[in-house]
């Protein structure tokens, strides 16, 4: 494998295997990962580390790390560590089915927190010391600086903190990726911290690489490994309702004057209803746009593409195989047109206010009241995590939380008479949409939130229930405010658990 890609002439001699960099890390170490979503993460060490604590746990020796990373991983990081039963804490968002069972099954701490409080909060050192970085990267240059890979998320706050680099040089990515990134190296912690100088979306603030201090790096393991890209499922007539509501109510809200044919910058959230949101954005009389995200999507290219979007802020590329391969053949075109930054500057909400985004992410359920859970189902078992959607909520010019109306085949309500669990409280919820309709509930007391939720949102087969309910509420509850009847009110998740079926 080529050593081209290192040009400081001091490191060539740090090059070693996956299985002698994973001797580099010890039991109880704190490691922070590379990687958000499917890309930009380490693919050899992470197995090599699973090996070697496979073969510990073989010989009676105790060997589990506490991980952190920018977002979620591959199954070549999460998967194989998970398996291994190697993590005994991780932070701060997980994706992966064998990580979320051992969560759940209580065999692995899980700190879910907003993605924009990680790096500040491992600055302020809340969590302890870094012991281990282990970066993916293009490539280094002979200052030592390096070229970042397809995501950035949390590296910078790595390199930076841990008391060991060891890098992964995946030979995999294009070089021509440098250029594409913006690091900013202006964060401080108080009460040194002054104003992040962005005012629009495609400002750029900072370098192109990271910087780092090649006396601390330990180690440097050569791959050619591709990210790995998830095919997304075709959009469904259910996406495509959900699009064409939120399309159709952005362009109310230009002929009402609150925006302009431009809109605001642009956030959506993974999966197929974003996607969708996207697609029916290329037919729509918007022009100009741009966006302030955390992950590229498939549609983003589309937007790109046919003219409508001029720019795309993120931290990562999350694209499916033909995204990708879209996105390598043509990535002349779009290098001036992607800026890949840190998580702590995507997600920062001084710049989602300033900007004045509008923000698309979607929910495991509301209640009446416009209260949202998009992290546990039936209030105790992790999906993954609320990622961005909290940084975003609260700060966006427009925040709208999107779901089906049903799920499990009908089984469950996604409109419920209270959450189970709150990410997002009331306050920071403006409109819910799901295939039934839209619910704008600015300027709405609670009562009228809840008429209008229960109207609008919820699925037939529920909404006699959810009327009902909320009736019986405002006549037997404590407070009017906000009615709730707290012995009824958490019992459509209770016949799920103990049946299988929210339906009565």
């Amino acid at each position: 494998m080529t050593q081209d890609r290192i040009a400081h002439p001091g490191l060539r001699d740090r090059l070693m295997s996956a299985a002698e960099a994973a001797a580099l890390i010890a039991p109880g170490d704190t490691v922070g990962m590379s990687g958000f979503t499917g890309s930009g993460y380490p693919k050899a060490i992470p197995p090599a580390l699973a090996a070697r604590i496979e073969a510990a746990h073989a010989a009676g020796e105790a060997f589990r790390i506490k991980l952190w990373t920018g977002a979620s991983t591959g199954p070549e990081l999460d998967g194989a560590l998970s398996r291994s039963n190697a993590i005994e804490y991780r932070l701060p968002y997980n994706s992966d089915p064998v990580g979320r069972d051992k969560i759940n099954r209580g065999e692995i701490d899980y700190l879910d927190m907003h993605l924009s409080h990680v790096a500040p909060m491992v600055w302020e050192g809340f969590f302890g010391k870094l012991d281990v970085a282990v970066i993916e990267v293009a490539g280094i240059k002979e200052d030592g600086a390096l070229i970042p890979a397809t995501s950035v998320g949390n590296n910078k706050t790595w390199i930076d903190c841990a008391e060991k680099v060891i890098l992964e040089v995946n030979a995999w990515h294009d070089l021509r990726l440098e250029g594409m990134h913006d690091i900013y190296y202006g964060t401080a912690l108080p009460p040194n911290r002054v104003p992040i100088p962005m005012v629009r979306a495609d400002d750029r603030i900072g370098q192109t690489t990271f910087r780092c201090d090649p006396d601390k790096v330990a180690g440097i393991v050569l791959t050619d490994l591709p990210d790995r890209n998830t095919p997304f499922s075709p959009i469904d007539d259910v996406s495509r309702e959900i699009a064409g509501l939120i399309v159709e109510f952005l362009g109310h809200e230009v002929r009402a004057g609150r925006l302009t044919d431009r809109l605001l910058p642009l956030q959506s959230g993974v999966g197929n209803v974003a996607n969708a949101v996207l697609d029916g954005l290329r037919t729509a009389p918007f022009e100009g746009l741009r966006a302030y995200t955390e992950v590229l999507q498939d549609g983003m290219l589309d937007l790109i593409d046919c003219g409508k979007l001029l720019s795309c802020s993120t931290t990562a590329l999350s694209l499916s195989p033909e995204g990708a391969r879209r996105f390598w053949d043509n990535l002349d075109y779009y290098r001036d047109k992607v800026i890949l930054r840190t998580t702590e500057i995507s997600n920062h909400p001084e710049v989602i206010r300033r900007l004045g985004c509008i923000s698309m992410n979607g929910m495991i359920e509301a209640d009446i009241y416009g209260n949202v859970n998009s992290s546990l189902v039936m209030g105790s078992k992790i999906m993954n995590g609320i990622g961005g959607s909290g940084d975003f909520a609260r700060n966006a010019f427009l925040s709208l939380f999107v779901s089906p109306s049903t799920a499990k085949g009908g089984k469950i309500s996604a409109i419920v008479p209270q959450a189970s669990h709150v990410d997002h409280i009331t306050q920071d919820v403006q409109v819910i949409v799901t295939e039934q309709g839209l619910a704008d509930l600015r300027g709405l007391a609670p009562k009228k939130r809840a008429e209008a939720i229960i109207a609008n949102c919820a699925h037939p087969t529920y909404r006699d229930a959810l009327r009902d309910y909320y009736d019986r509420a405002r006549a037997g509850a404590y407070g009017l405010q906000t009615p709730s009847l707290p012995g009824e009110a958490l019992s459509w998740h209770q016949r799920f658990i103990d049946t299988g079926d929210m339906r009565t």
